[in-house]
């Protein structure tokens, strides 16, 4: 096998530039389609040598298979010539070894190879997603060899190209883990021998085999490639029969040698010559014509000069040179009509080069503005890179869904094989018995002579048949180890991808954010520009408010950088009426979830790892860090379950007859809940309309509620507390008990009734921490006489409901429903910190009661957010808190005491002064009259 491969193999020996092609070295470059060698440009044509290289060179694999081509029932093996194409791992296959263009390829870098003994010898098959493809080799031996090389060929071209896909961080510049060498199959199938007269580039210089008719060869379906190769040998021809003056001369042919490595090495040195454009001297253009000539005289088509020489009649010798010229014109025409396509798409790219030339030289402010629509289109452009990637992600889900299947197959095909065998051992056994009666017994021994010449027979193709399956058995064994390590490549390949993908929408929310922001600069500057330049800032920032609306995509990965609405139904963008407000809202959105997109891989996943590890919930510290982490959206519902029903006990049929109540006797708070049901949520698409699917369950959870606790009946805060639980549990009488939890167990008491005591407590016990922890934020506070309860006193009530966006709002209830309501005092003291630069910057008390007002929705870091409540504000003993609110409590009800006495006495000395004052207005009025 060595030899084989040694005695073809060329290198390419240059003044200080070698060029070797070995097992190791895969991917060369200016390579033809039958033929992958490199030429590199900075050597001089006269020194080109080419000499036989036994150790650094390899053997091309090609040669002649016979493909099944199937036409509707018609069935028929066509003789193609094989080549396989190293550089994109096709195999390429020829009508013969001289053609040019090829009829079609196979694509091995995701096929998989059977063979199977019922289709019979030298049959084998590649499967491909979109095809199969059935070959037929001429012996067992060279079916094998081809499987081999073939899977070797895959191995190697996977291994050196697969790699991760380029990003900013260090994990994306890196190229797949794993080892690049060729899979050892020696374990499963030994080398086979190479058939050096059927395979390699030997196998060229032989005839095509022949078919049974003239046609039978010939590619229907490709009849341009067909028409096209014949075109190439003709003008191939055509130049060589000029040299001698005299077409019919074949004087310098015969007198070549016939040597087949000359043959190859002449062949190899003018395609160099060729290719790369090199000027021809005497000696290579003698080795070209006589390498064209022997193709030429290979080639087989009709109407060559060995026809033409036969033909002793001059008008047919006319006649088959009309035909040639014909056929050359409608190359020419076709070729003229590719020309001046060439030549609109030249002048189409010249016309935007100026354009962009214009852009670029523009001083104007008009021009200017021209350049922020020129980064429209750009990101644009982006956008569609990124779905372009969605279509590779999904190809490539497609690949491994078919590898898998295929596997299946194999295992299933394997498990069916050894059945056979044992099966057939047995018939063995029982034959030998048989025969083993047959001659113990003498009146029989006149036939024992034949049967026994039988059965040998049949014997004898038993074992054939067990050596043919074992060696199927060995060859499947392999592709099932190496399509194995092939899945684990492409799945690691894929993670890459959906790494890449994230960075990439990560990026585009910044460059989208910041292009928004530079609009907003320009919006505050609209009033010092000229009208016309204030309308088109106004048309781009309409345009840019709007992208949500026009880039909808329905995929598995939403590649749209900011969805109209979140998994729970919350708008992403608030719908303001100020348009001021409305930029600043999607440039907040747009950081979100650049920011969520930035620690997908690095935070979120090891954390959706570890809940996905937890099995049935118990108390503990890692649950209790996991939930401060935020609950992903996929258990949020399951977690949230398991802490009421911890704290609550489900009274069987208890919600049930509490509605049967609310519909037999109206509740006095009826009207206050109808009139709150509009106001609920209105950022929410499930309670933005009267119409709302949860708008009904919402009024039977409050309804149920208020028959359930005649104590506090209704209060306003308490349907947005419902609102949510209903959006994340779903189920009406689930959060039901999330309400009971949240009022009866969190939550203080008295915090709901109507004098809203503890409530008031809580907002004293907030400015003691605030100053404790803030106290340069208090002092500011106090210096501007800001009374920071009446923004915080609603935070308290509803838990932060309406105040926070969606993503982080969720991530303190996952906390506030485990932990309680010292959680919700962390998360106001964090609010701050978060935001107390910005404020200590504030010198005006209007302006900063201004900025109170929704400076919680500048928040767009939640993870910062969290790790300030959790961390920076520590030590938060509960102890402390309840002691403080205990302190002012019992302040509080002595300051409303004194304030119900001074009230008293105020409404006791008007009572006293009442008739005095009315006889002295009588006797006034007696006066006057």
């Amino acid at each position: 096998m060595k030899k084989g491969l040694e005695s073809e193999a060329c290198s390419i020996d240059t003044p200080g530039n070698l060029v070797e092609s070995d097992a190791g070295n895969n991917s060369n470059n200016g390579a033809s389609a039958k033929e992958k060698y490199m030429l590199s440009s900075s050597g001089e044509p006269e020194n080109i040598q080419l000499k036989p290289s036994r150790e650094t060179s390899r053997k091309k694999l090609c040669g002649y298979l016979n493909k099944l081509g199937i036409k509707g029932p018609i069935k028929t093996w066509k003789s193609r010539w094989f080549f396989y194409d190293e550089n994109k791992c096709h195999l390429l296959y020829y009508r013969t070894a001289q053609d040019v263009n090829p009829l079609g390829s196979v694509d091995l870098s995701s096929a998989s190879f059977d063979c199977k003994l019922e289709n019979g010898e030298g049959v084998f098959e590649i499967r491909t997603p979109s095809r199969v493809f059935t070959l037929k080799a001429i012996s067992k031996q060279a079916m094998m060899y081809w499987l081999q090389q073939l899977q070797i060929r895959r191995w190697e071209f996977c291994n050196t190209q697969i790699r991760f896909p380029v990003g900013s961080s260090q994990l994306l510049n890196e190229p797949l883990a794993g080892k690049t060498n060729v899979t050892d199959n020696k374990d499963f199938l030994p080398l086979v021998k190479t058939p050096t007269e059927v395979v390699g580039l030997k196998a060229a210089s032989l005839p095509a085999p022949q078919t049974s008719t003239a046609l039978q060869n010939i590619s229907l379906k490709h009849p341009w490639t067909e028409i096209q190769n014949t075109v190439y040998n003709i003008c191939g021809s055509k130049q060589l029969w000029g040299d001698n003056g005299n077409i019919f001369s074949f004087n310098e042919f015969q007198e070549h040698p016939d040597n087949p490595e000359e043959e190859q090495e002449a062949e190899m040195e003018a395609g160099f010559a060729v290719k790369e454009g090199i000027p021809e001297n005497g000696r290579m253009e003698t080795r070209l014509n006589w390498v064209r000539k022997a193709r030429w005289k290979n080639s087989g088509f009709p109407g060559l000069p060995d026809e033409l020489s036969r033909e002793r009649n001059p008008v047919d010798k006319v006649s088959v040179l009309q035909q040639q010229i014909l056929t050359l014109t409608e190359e020419v025409k076709s070729q003229k009509e590719l020309v001046k396509l060439l030549h609109k798409a030249l002048e189409a790219a010249q016309q935007e080069k100026r354009v962009s030339s214009m852009y670029l030289t523009a001083a104007e402010d008009k021009d200017r503005l021209e350049l922020v629509r020129h980064k429209v289109r750009q990101i644009a452009d982006l956008t569609g890179r990124l779905e372009a990637l969605e279509q590779e992600k999904k190809e490539l889900e497609q690949n491994l869904a078919l590898r898998d299947s295929h596997i299946q197959e194999l295992k299933e095909h394997v498990q069916l094989l050894m059945e056979k065998n044992h099966a057939k051992q047995g018939v063995i056994m029982a034959l030998t018995e048989q025969m083993a009666q047959e001659l113990s017994d003498p009146l029989q021994e006149a036939n024992t002579v034949t049967t026994l010449y039988k059965q040998q027979e049949e014997i004898e193709h038993l074992k054939d048949d067990i050596d043919a399956y074992k060696t199927q058995n060995q060859f499947l064994n392999s592709e099932i180890h190496q399509v194995t390590r092939l899945w684990t490549r492409v799945a690691e390949n894929e993670k890459a991808l959906l790494m890449k993908c994230a960075c990439l929408q990560a990026r585009n929310c910044q460059m989208e954010s910041k292009y928004l922001t530079v609009l907003r600069k320009l919006q505050e500057a609209v009033p010092g520009v000229p009208g016309s330049h204030a309308e088109f800032v106004r048309s781009l920032i309409q345009e840019a408010l709007q992208w949500n609306v026009k880039e909808e995509v329905g995929e598995s990965i939403n590649l749209n950088p900011v969805s109209e609405y979140d998994e729970y139904g919350f708008m992403t963008v608030p719908d303001y009426e100020v348009e001021d407000w409305k930029l600043l809202a999607k440039i907040q959105a747009l950081e979100i979830k650049s920011n969520n997109l930035r620690s997908q891989e690095v935070v979120e996943k090891p954390l959706r790892d570890r809940w996905n590890s937890i099995g049935e919930l118990s108390t503990s510290a890692e649950l209790k860090s996991l939930i401060r982490n935020g609950i992903p959206v996929e258990h949020r519902q399951r977690v949230w379950r398991w802490i009421v029903s911890r704290h609550c006990s489900h009274l069987p049929d208890h919600y049930q007859r509490l509605l049967r109540q609310s519909k037999s006797t109206e509740h006095a708070a009826c009207r206050q809940i109808e009139l709150d049901l509009p106001r609920t949520l209105t950022n929410n698409k499930h309670f933005s309309s009267p119409t709302s699917q949860l708008i009904p369950r919402l009024r039977r959870v409050l309804l149920a509620f208020s028959w359930h606790n005649p104590a506090i009946g209704y209060c306003q805060g308490l349907n947005r507390l419902a609102a949510v639980a209903l959006l994340v549990l779903e189920d009406e009488e689930s959060a039901f008990w999330c309400l009971v939890h949240i009022v009866e167990n969190l939550m203080p008491a008295d915090y709901y009734s109507n004098t809203l005591i503890t409530s008031q407590v809580d907002q004293r016990v907030f400015k003691d921490f605030l100053s404790e922890k803030l106290p340069r934020l208090m002092a500011h506070f106090e210096q501007y006489r800001i009374d920071v309860s009446l923004i915080t006193f609603n935070w308290f009530l509803v838990a932060f409901v309406d105040s926070l966006v969606s993503d982080i709002l969720l991530r303190v209830w996952d906390a506030f429903l485990y932990e309680g309501t010292k959680v919700i005092f962390r998360y106001a003291l964090a609010i701050f910190k978060y935001n107390e630069e910005e404020i200590l910057r504030i010198h005006d008390s209007v302006e900063i009661y201004q900025y109170l007002r929704f400076f919680t929705r500048m928040i767009m870091d939640g993870r910062k957010l969290m790790n300030i409540a959790f961390n920076d504000l520590n030590p938060f003993p509960m102890k402390l808190l309840r002691n403080r609110r205990s302190m002012h409590r019992e302040e509080l009800e002595r300051e409303l005491h004194e304030l119900e006495r001074i009230k008293a006495a105020y409404v006791k000395e008007r009572a006293e002064q009442g008739p005095q004052d009315l006889k002295e207005a009588v006797s006034e009025e007696e006066e006057e009259i």
